[in-house]
């Protein structure tokens, strides 16, 4: 690193968060600079909400989630009050299940200990589902310590400005020790969103607006012509892919069987169809005959959900079934399916067999 640049990162603080002023995005989660500076403070509970939405999820894919789940629970003791399957089935599609698991532990263990959220990386990180980002997002943003946020968008922000030419994951510990250097004293929070609105609005991962960017003048990897090229990724290794098969059994008043899934594992704790045994390591059988309760199966169609680490081929059977439920199983009627905890693969396995069982009703 050159010999200047420990010198203007003050600057660029300073930059960057008068462009945050003027340009950041408006989120339900988030106060804003304006009310900050009238002395509204952020509520802990929000950030913490929304910052475990947020692990590998899109802005817009959380929104309406983070809407749901305040509304419906405005408060932690009121999540830890809530029931588990009630909270699976407000989570349902949003992914990465184990979050909605380790939110009602930790909402249940703050509660217990009388509704407040530790305010330092330490407390924080010594409770379920939150690690060092996490943790570092909910000290700066909701308690204003100088902690160093690191995302995706960081890391890409850091990653130009300064050129770094370690490839990631390696580059970590060099960024990370960069923004650690840039943190103001003054307004960390709002450092830290400013960091990571540049980088979703302006310094994206293709076709980056440098002329719009207000560190335009300090960037390494503009100066070098072209950012795109930053940060350095090693090729990812292809994902395997593995097969199964999907059951969907119909009563004759329309209503799905249904089972949950293990608590740990993949999907754990959510709602499914009865399907063979594949798992992230291994193939499931795939015809008819692997049917857990013999039945007319007919193939119905097939269906390809990619998880984070393998792409999942599922072959989809329908059939009608009358009679009880298998043991471990239970029946959903056509106005309740849509309020299971279905994960994304199951509501596609279901919709391939009965096209719109999934979607909510209207009226």
């Amino acid at each position: 690193m050159a010999p200047q640049d420990k010198s203007r990162k003050p600057a660029i603080a300073a930059r960057l968060l008068e462009w945050y002023d003027a340009h950041h995005r408006e989120l339900p989660w988030r106060t804003g600079p304006a009310a900050l500076a009238k002395g509204e403070r952020p509520d802990p509970y929000r950030v913490w909400l929304s910052e475990i939405m947020l692990q590998q999820t899109t802005v817009e894919a959380v929104k309406s989630y983070f809407n749901a789940f305040v509304g419906r629970w405005p408060s932690v003791s009121a999540l830890a009050a809530a029931a588990n399957d009630d909270i699976m089935k407000a989570w349902a599609g949003l992914g990465y299940y184990s979050r909605a698991r380790n939110l009602k532990a930790c909402a249940d263990l703050v509660a217990s200990r009388g509704a407040a959220f530790p305010d330092t990386e330490e407390g924080l990180r010594a409770l379920p589902g939150i690690g060092p980002y996490t943790a570092a997002a909910i000290a700066s943003i909701a308690f204003d310590r100088p902690a160093a946020v690191v995302d995706g968008n960081v890391e890409r922000v850091i990653s130009r400005l300064f050129r770094i030419e370690t490839p990631l994951p390696q580059a970590k510990t060099e960024i990370r020790a960069l923004v650690e250097q840039m943190v103001p004293a003054d307004r960390p929070g709002d450092f830290a969103q400013a960091t990571m609105d540049l980088g979703a609005t302006i310094c994206t991962p293709r076709r980056p607006k440098c002329m719009l960017c207000p560190l335009r003048e300090d960037c390494d990897a503009l100066a070098a012509g072209d950012p795109e090229l930053y940060p350095v990724k090693l090729a990812k290794p292809e994902k395997p892919t593995r097969q199964g098969a999907a059951f969907v059994a119909i009563r004759a008043d329309g209503a799905v069987l249904l089972r949950k899934r293990p608590e740990k594992g993949l999907l754990g704790c959510m709602t499914e169809v009865p399907t063979t045994a594949w798992t992230a390591r291994q193939n499931g059988e795939t015809s008819a005959a692997a049917a857990p309760f013999p039945s007319q199966w007919e193939r119905a169609g097939q269906i390809t959900h990619v998880f984070t680490h393998f792409a999942l081929e599922l072959a989809v059977y329908r059939a009608g079934f009358q009679g009880s439920a298998p043991a471990g199983h239970f029946w959903s009627l056509p106005h309740e399916l849509a309020g299971e905890a279905l994960p994304t693969v199951m509501k596609k396995a279901i919709e391939t067999a009965i096209p719109g069982a999934t979607k909510r009703k209207k009226g």
